[in-house]
């Protein structure tokens, strides 16, 4: 068996020199005798007594799994042909709403309530509206990217319901399609000032045999702001599949991978991204939330449309990443 490596991706907030407002203290927000913000306040509420679940809100990837057996045949037979590809036909990859995408409820966005919606801004530029004003969703609307939501207040708990998806959209980046019919619950918890919890639930009988889901979990971004992140380059000329870099991968001994684990980090487009190197893997094994990197060289490495770089000292000890992106590298020295 040819070995490889696999890497989980973090994203986190940045203070890059020029940037706008990224060191602006935020006002009117609980802070501990220190300074910093309390996160673990308790959560605020507005004029109605209703937690208000307004702020930016910073997350990582849900990493949702289904079992194969709850997903039709098509379903599975799609995601294994977009994963030949490389998920390049991936909505975000090609520069188009993500829509109820699991990965769109992690990441940077920002919150506006009112009593009588909710507005969700997301970093690419893409928003959703969630209405609290007691109308019901249309039984047969206008297919769309990013759907129709209303909402409700169950205790502390919002509660939301989606229809009208198109079915170009995925409901996860592993290339999992879903069907017109598809239905999206979400139940919003502000834990406390700091912390929001989701709980989403897919319901789709023309793509799954029952309903699933997954929780994803958010912290209040305090003390910065949120950046734009423009998809200026789209996957079109993506070219091969997973199966012919595996067939052409080359060797490289495990005591070779093993001076490449550890953990990564720089900036990417404004925010502090952390590569984590977690541990060898055969080629065809794959974690939740971690791309498999595939060796071309004995120091390059492929990873779902991305290249990963390794820049080793006369020891052979890596000591930084580059990410190797389509609008071109991003050098992360190696923490430890």
């Amino acid at each position: 068996m040819r070995f490889g490596l696999v890497a989980l991706v973090l994203m986190l907030g940045a203070n890059p020199a020029g940037a706008q407002w990224l060191d602006l203290k935020t006002p009117g927000i609980p802070r501990t005798p220190d300074g910093k913000p309390n996160l673990t306040a308790p959560a605020p509420r507005g004029p109605d007594g209703k937690p208000d679940l307004s702020g930016v809100w910073n997350g990582p990837d849900p990493a949702p799994r289904i079992d194969p057996a709850n997903a039709q045949t098509w379903v599975n037979d799609l995601a294994r042909d977009r994963a030949q590809e490389f998920f390049k036909t991936r909505p975000a990859y090609a520069c188009l709403p993500s829509g109820p995408e699991a990965q769109r409820f992690a990441g940077w966005k920002r919150i506006i309530q009112t009593p009588s919606a909710v507005a969700i801004l997301n970093d690419d530029l893409t928003y959703r509206v969630i209405f609290a004003d007691d109308r019901q969703l249309e039984p047969n609307p206008a297919p769309s990217w990013m759907g129709y939501s209303v909402g409700r207040w169950e205790g502390d708990a919002l509660v939301v319901d989606s229809n009208g998806y198109n079915d170009k959209t995925w409901v996860s980046r592993n290339g999992l399609s879903h069907t017109e019919k598809l239905r999206v619950r979400e139940r919003y918890r502000r834990v406390d000032f700091g912390h929001l919890e989701m709980e989403v639930t897919f319901t789709d009988a023309g793509a799954f045999a029952k309903p699933w889901g997954f929780t994803a979990k958010m912290q209040l971004a305090a003390d910065t702001e949120m950046l734009e992140a423009v998809c200026e380059h789209s996957s079109e000329n993506w070219k091969g599949s997973l199966s012919d870099a595996a067939n052409s991968a080359v060797s490289v001994p495990t005591d070779v991978l093993a001076r490449y684990i550890g953990t990564y980090s720089g900036i990417y487009q404004g925010n502090k991204r952390t590569v984590l190197i977690a541990k060898i893997t055969g080629a065809d094994e794959e974690d939740a939330g971690t791309r498999t990197l595939v060796p071309r060289s004995q120091t390059l490495f492929e990873g779902v449309g991305l290249g990963y770089q390794f820049s080793v000292d006369d020891k052979g000890v890596a000591t930084a990443l580059t990410e190797v992106h389509i609008s071109g590298g991003y050098r992360y020295p190696r923490l430890h």
